[in-house]
């Protein structure tokens, strides 16, 4: 199904859902065309109207509301259909950052596309993104984890289906777990792992941590303030696991070259040391290959 693209000059087009990223602390970060749309749609959906309310009123706009948040979704999320269905614009704003991304709508979202109505994505602030930018990991691959369990156990769990996984790993955290989930990583993934942390992103306390996962733990532990905030934790791949196969053709063909000129003995003991294989398995392999193996 296709829909028409918005106009990126108006904000008014009927029966439109706009998808608005509000700031996630600084409140220069609100892009204008944001600003428009807020002040020209019909409804505003909000995970929390008592929050996004502030933000109403400092830029001076007077909306009707609703909240649309993880308990409500499914029921709520008809009745904003049903003002699309009128012809009339809704903006869905999380309380910070770009809606969706470990917050409420994806209900919403879906069951718009399939309805037909046309879904707008107004760009702006999102924590892993700033984080990721600023942290000095790999970016070119990253998968994005959300929250982890609350319980231990569940965290760990978690935990080790990723220990493997070679690109960078981003999640967000709570600042009374996030002492707790350090301290899983180093469990789980080795104290040695580099980790870093962003944490109260774009507001006057905006802290990073990085380092060693110990020494991350350790750093946060000594600071007055690491308790508190919304934290961003990257966390460095894994480094790849040898593709056996290769490797093995590899060897061979260093052997096979290395045997037109050279004893098997010496042959074996030079691959080893280039390749960090064990000298008795490559003196076999090499008489192997010596017969025509």
């Amino acid at each position: 199904m296709v829909t028409k693209h918005a106009d990126k000059a108006q904000a008014t087009s009927a029966g439109v859902l706009y998808i608005v990223a509000t700031p996630i602390g600084n409140l220069d970060d609100l892009s204008t065309r944001a600003v428009k749309t807020l002040a020209t749609v019909d409804l505003i959906a909000a995970e929390d109207t008592r929050h996004s309310g502030r933000l109403l009123q400092h830029l001076g706009l007077h909306k009707p509301m609703m909240a649309l948040h993880d308990h409500n979704e499914r029921d709520q999320h008809s009745r904003i259909l049903a003002e699309l269905g009128a012809g009339r614009s809704v903006a869905l704003i999380s309380d910070a950052g770009t809606p969706l991304i470990s917050d409420p709508g994806f209900i919403l979202v879906r069951e718009a596309r399939v309805q037909g109505f046309q879904v707008s994505p107004i760009p702006g602030a999102c924590a892993l993104v700033a984080a990721l930018s600023a942290s000095g990991l790999p970016t070119d691959r990253f998968q994005f984890i959300g929250f982890l369990p609350a319980k231990g156990s569940g965290r760990r769990s978690v935990l080790e289906s990723l220990q493997a996984e070679t690109s960078t790993l981003v999640l967000y955290e709570s600042p009374h777990r996030i002492t707790d989930t350090i301290a899983d990583v180093i469990t789980v993934m080795g104290a040695g792992r580099e980790l870093v942390l962003g944490r109260e992103l774009t507001k006057a306390f905006e802290t990073f941590y990085n380092g060693t996962a110990e020494q991350v733990l350790a750093e946060l532990q000594q600071d007055p303030h690491g308790s508190r905030g919304e934290f961003v934790v990257m966390i460095h791949g894994a480094a790849p696991e040898p593709d056996s196969e290769q490797t093995t053709l590899d060897t061979d063909r260093l052997l096979t070259i290395l045997l037109t000129e050279l004893p098997v003995k010496t042959a074996a003991k030079m691959v080893a040391e280039i390749t960090g294989r064990k000298k008795n398995e490559l003196y076999q392999r090499a008489l192997h290959l010596k017969s025509g193996g």
